[in-house]
This record gives structure tokens, C-alpha cells and sequence, in this order.
């Protein structure tokens, strides 16, 4: 099971969206326009093939204070943080940290997705790693972080975050 999370308004249910769609097109980058989505309050699971069957498990960004509930089952976690939002960034770090703190999660492998780099106002990803310190949250995690700038808007970045799902999900089954 591969946890999606992030502040609300970060892009999760679109990301899953896209990624179903971009794995159903057999890697094809025409993704079309965007379709409509809500913020999601409560849970949804959307499954993806890869070599086998793979879910994803959008918490949404309201249910913050208890995620640590779906971690049970968790290998993998999916953290979106909204680039083009720099007033939400002190919020996205502080769940990351509990995140990354949860024993349950240990040994989960972690992708940082800063989302939303087609926006005209998005901060760039060295300006994001400083202002959250993120060389030293890795620095001092037990998970293999590894991050990655995507717009689900317009799918940059996408097919390297399915072949992550793919190469992570292998590894942990």
C-alpha cells in the first residue's frame, strides 16, 4: 500500500488521476486537459498496474491529525507539497517531520513531489529545500527520501513518479 499525502489544495486527487490515466496510455505524454476533481475529505484508493496491482491511498489534507492510522500497512508514502503556495510551506514541513517521525513508517521509502512548477509563481526546488532544510531532514530520516518537481496540471514529472510506484512497489513485494 502506497500512501498519498499533503496539505489540503496541494494536487493529490488530480496526481492519481493522472497517473491512472498516464499508466492506461502505456506511457503516451498526451494526458488531454485536466479533469475536474474536489478536495478529498476522507479516504479514497485508487489502484494502478504495474507489473502487478499497486493501490494508492489518498488521505485527505483535512484528516491530517489522524493519518498516522492508515500507517499500518504502508511501504511506500507519496508527500505532495504545493510549490506555488509559498503560505502553506511551514505546514507541509511540519507534517512532513511527522511523517518521517512515525516508527510505523521507518522503513517506508518516501517521494517528495513539489507540485504545481507550471504555475507562473511556483518557488524552485532549491529555494524549497532551504527554506524547509530539507538536506537536513533527510539527513537525519531513516527513510529513503527521494524528490521530484511535477506538475499534475499538465503531467511534467509524471512518468518519473509511476516508474518510482513501479521500481518501489517491486522492491517491497
Amino acid at each position: 500500500m502506497c500512501l498519498l499525502l499533503g496539505a489540503t489544495g496541494v494536487g493529490k486527487t488530480l496526481l492519481v488521476k493522472r497517473l491512472q490515466k498516464l499508466n492506461s496510455r502505456d506511457g503516451k505524454s498526451d494526458l488531454g486537459d485536466p479533469p475536474p476533481t474536489q478536495p478529498t475529505v476522507g479516504t479514497d484508493l485508487t489502484d494502478i498496474m504495474a507489473q502487478r496491482k499497486m493501490t494508492i491511498r489518498e488521505l485527505g489534507g483535512c484528516m491530517g491529525p489522524i493519518w498516522s492510522s492508515y500507517y499500518g500497512d504502508c511501504r511506500s508514502v507519496l508527500f505532495m507539497i504545493d510549490a506555488s503556495d509559498p503560505t502553506q510551506l511551514s505546514l507541509s514541513c511540519s507534517q512532513l517531520l511527522g511523517v518521517l517521525s512515525a516508527e510505523q513508517l521507518a522503513d517506508a521509502s518516501v517521494l517528495i513531489l513539489f507540485n504545481k512548477i507550471d504555475m507562473p509563481c511556483y518557488m524552485t526546488l532549491e529555494e524549497m529545500k532551504a527554506l524547509i532544510r530539507l538536506p537536513d531532514i533527510i539527513a537525519c530520516a531513516t527513510q529513503c527520501i527521494t524528490t521530484a518537481e511535477i506538475s499534475a496540471r499538465d503531467g511534467t514529472g509524471l512518468a518519473a513518479v509511476l516508474q518510482w510506484l513501479q521500481d518501489t512497489h517491486k522492491a517491497n513485494s
